[in-house]
């Protein structure tokens, strides 16, 4: 295990459910690293599933992502409203990816994902890339 946290964002926690390219980086890391779920990144995966699925495939996403070994990020405390705000000031994000961004430099954590839009911040957070669908 290495000393440095990895931050899921959505995009990685939605690769590992719908078993996508990139699946096995993500279950590695949720074996064998300290992973770190921001509550956005809950959210985000039960409303896309509740769009694209049914309200039971949701339930049973959002139970079973509550059982892998992770820290869930429930609260967003001050630095990170601050340093969210500044990403968002700077970049094109939408405020969830600013503030799951924020998650990762607060937690000094590598932001794994496979989000474009993630991609303009690879200055400011460090950040492991899953393969982009094809």
């Amino acid at each position: 295990m290495s000393k440095t946290p990895y931050l899921l964002d959505t995009s990685a926690i939605l690769t590992l459910l719908e078993d996508e390219e990139g699946a096995q980086r993500v279950e590695t890391l949720l074996r064998r690293e300290e992973v770190l779920f921001p509550f956005l990144a809950l959210l985000e995966t039960y409303y896309i599933t509740l769009q694209e699925q049914t309200e039971d495939v949701a339930d049973q996403r959002y139970a079973l992502l509550k059982q892998l070994p992770k820290e869930i990020l429930w609260s967003v405390d001050e630095p990170t409203l601050l340093t969210a705000g500044r990403l968002k000031a700077a970049h094109r994000l939408s405020l969830a990816d600013a503030l799951i961004a924020a998650f990762a430099v607060q937690h000094q954590a590598i932001l794994v994902h496979k989000d474009p839009e993630m991609a303009a911040l690879k200055d400011a957070v460090e950040m492991e890339f899953l393969p982009y669908k094809k």
